[in-house]
């Protein structure tokens, strides 16, 4: 829901530059992953985050935080929680089991967020949202699959599909799938506690907590920090400046005006920024089923959108 109807078209832009910054992270992860383990990139990434924005919020939060009541610190712990918790258990997913299956998996946020909105956040989920999330969940499943299947004369030809829930795969699957929860739970925190503090007051609680929880985490797991080469860090600074300062900043500043399920639809456009970048600079040309994936997440994304301008009428 838009708070302000003055204020309608500019959540939404801002949400389209959040979404074209976090389709930088899978590229960069990639390059990251050369040297660096997926539980030490994410720490990286969700630490530096922290320790930039802290400049620029650490007057605001220190003021928020002190007038804040109990159950406003607690969601904000909360929020944190989700985000480590997601990073951890989606890209850890990735070792264990196809890209295919945990793009699959991991995009079913949005499904969630609209089965559990009405629940938590009272919020009236529309026909339009739900058309949407339909079309653009298929849309997500397509570009899933893709990497396994292909469209050869005209017909469907899928190879290895039997081992995407096979075996080994098992526990990367339901990793994926609790990152799909965790991913819906930040996105509905974030709603909920976005109208009683500040974008800076709430980026600086997440991040830095879920910084704390995956450096735990990275100990826990007997990991090392160090040792990687100047090319990595610099993989490592890009993942916290881009998709994290500026893509989840952009998320979470969209929250206070607009519906978590119309948030959480939006954000399955990553895919298509992250083929057009891979195009770009690792000149991977997508194939016939990205692009039929891409198109239908599009079309899924502006029906949805039609019950974000419905809303701005009635005000």
């Amino acid at each position: 829901m838009i708070a302000n109807p003055r204020k309608a078209t500019s959540p939404l832009i801002i949400l389209f530059i959040g979404i074209l910054a976090v389709s930088a992270a899978s590229l960069l992860i990639r390059f990251a992953q050369r040297e660096a383990p997926s539980l030490v990139i994410a720490a990286f990434r969700m630490t530096i985050a922290a320790l930039l924005v802290a400049p620029f919020c650490m007057k605001t939060f220190i003021n928020e935080i002190k007038a804040a009541s109990g159950s406003t610190r607690f969601l904000l712990g909360l929020s944190g929680l989700f985000l480590a918790f997601h990073f951890a258990s989606w890209i850890t997913s990735l070792e264990y089991t196809s890209v295919a299956s945990s793009v699959v998996l991991v995009t079913t946020a949005p499904l969630w967020v609209a089965l559990l909105s009405p629940i938590f956040l009272n919020e009236k989920i529309t026909r339009w949202i739900l058309f949407g999330l339909a079309i653009s969940l298929l849309g997500s499943i397509v570009v899933g699959i893709s990497s396994a299947c292909s469209i050869q004369t005209g017909k469907w030809a899928c190879e290895n599909m039997s081992e995407l829930f096979h075996g080994r795969a098992l526990l990367g699957n339901a990793l994926a799938l609790a990152g799909a929860f965790l991913s819906a739970g930040y996105l509905m925190v974030g709603r909920k506690v976005r109208d009683k503090v500040s974008l800076s007051t709430y980026i600086f609680a997440v991040y830095s907590t879920s910084a704390m929880v995956l450096l735990l985490l990275v100990c826990i797991n007997g990991e090392k920090l160090t040792g990687y080469s100047p090319q990595t860090y610099l993989w490592l600074l890009g993942l916290a400046l881009i998709p994290q300062i500026i893509g989840h900043s952009a998320f979470n500043w969209a929250l206070k005006y607009l519906s978590a399920a119309y948030v959480s639809i939006a954000l399955l456009g990553e895919p298509i920024g992250t083929v057009i970048l891979t195009m770009i600079f690792l000149r991977e040309s997508p194939s016939a089923l990205e692009l039929v994936g891409g198109g239908l997440i599009l079309l899924g994304i502006l029906v949805a959108t039609r019950s974000q301008r419905t809303k701005q009428v009635v005000g």
